[in-house]
């Protein structure tokens, strides 16, 4: 405990608050509502993280004065050895989430899976993912809303458009950014062949309001059109589904899942604005890169992981080499190793980064 309060720093962390707080209490903030609702999301942030690392030392504390008593009461040293062990993960968790710093690693977030290469079993596979995250949403006591569906034509889906909200959604969900591999023996192919799919999955952070995205009115170009899918009779005799093109860029987003074409359209517009913003964050990172020699491989060049069920099974992390033979816990939604693995290893790579310019 001692040592990660060196690496929390709370005496650091209570004077971003007090210097928040100050902010926060300047009427004059109010004239930029964005920038007040931003500082007011960090202070919130800020407070919660030292409330329970505040509650996870006096625990530590009242632990240390129990283990003492119970040297010589076996029942009550067992009962101390378990607590001991919830805390641990309560820490381990409180440190993974200290590497969520980045601008918009607190907003909910956009989940979208693309099927490709591969045909029906391409769309099976990015079902199959669509599965997965909206079943580790659920363990993390995220809540997931499937916002757009397009369904295959035999099977699967060729496109998902997920809002998970939570806090930090957007922070651990962004390293599954990238094009996700199947190898399998086809359920589809009637020689039952081994068959190689991809899907692309992308993160976006949800933003409501933010001065880096502006959309004009006639920047953009809004058609309707009859929803596909299984959506009754309402969703098939209704134009209620909603096209918008962002003419300058030529970025399309669409939703269908709402009964109603306003609804629609208003979730279009959040999934356009995240959109928009994940551009000009890849824009910056490719900047940087460019500055520092280094390339930036984004969409379906950056495969980040493989899902291996034949000959052996076996899900592998190619960035991080994190690996497990156990796939069906994987499909199931345990892929939190994954995730902090990633996180961990970006937070080194910005450390040396830190520690090259500083020397």
């Amino acid at each position: 405990m001692i040592e990660l309060g060196c690496v929390f720093d709370l005496p650091g962390k209570r004077r971003q608050i007090e210097q928040l707080e100050h902010e926060t209490a300047d009427p004059e903030l109010w004239q930029d509502p964005p920038r007040a609702q931003q500082l007011l999301r960090r202070l919130s942030q800020l407070r919660e993280l030292v409330t329970e690392w505040e509650t996870l030392s006096q625990q530590a504390r009242d632990l240390l004065e129990f283990r003492v008593l119970a040297s010589e009461d076996l029942e009550l040293a067992s009962e101390v050895e378990r607590e001991a062990a919830e805390l641990a993960e309560r820490v381990r968790q409180l440190e993974l989430r200290l590497l969520l710093n980045g601008q918009y690693d607190g907003h909910d977030a956009i989940l979208a899976v693309h099927a490709g290469t591969g045909g029906v079993d391409a769309q099976d596979w990015a079902e199959m993912l669509l599965r997965m995250y909206l079943r580790w949403a659920q363990r993390a006591g995220f809540a997931a809303e499937v916002v757009d569906l397009l369904e295959g034509e035999e099977a699967g889906i060729k496109s998902a458009t997920v809002e998970v909200r939570g806090p930090y959604a957007y922070g651990y969900l962004k390293g599954e950014a990238g094009t996700h591999r199947l190898v399998r023996l086809s359920p589809f192919d009637a020689a039952h062949r081994r068959h190689t799919s991809f899907a692309l999955v992308e993160v976006l952070p949800l933003v409501e309001e933010d001065d880096d995205v502006e959309i004009r009115d006639e920047d953009i170009r809004i058609d309707t059109f009859r929803a596909s899918g299984h959506g009754g009779q309402h969703v098939n005799k209704t134009e209620s589904a909603v096209r918008i093109t962002h003419l300058p860029t030529g970025i399309v987003v669409t939703c269908q899942n709402e009964r109603s074409q306003i609804q629609n359209r208003e979730t279009a517009m959040k999934i356009l604005k995240a959109r928009l913003l994940e551009l000009k964050i890849r824009q910056r990172q490719e900047e940087q890169a460019r500055l520092k020699g280094k390339p930036v491989v984004t969409g379906w060049g950056n495969r980040i992981r493989s899902y291996v069920l034949h000959p052996y099974t076996m899900v592998t992390d190619h960035r991080t080499e994190v690996s497990t033979p156990n796939i069906q816990a994987v499909l199931e939604g345990e892929i939190d190793p994954f995730i902090e693995a990633y996180l961990h290893q970006q937070a080194a790579e910005s450390e040396e980064t830190s520690n090259a310019s500083g020397n």
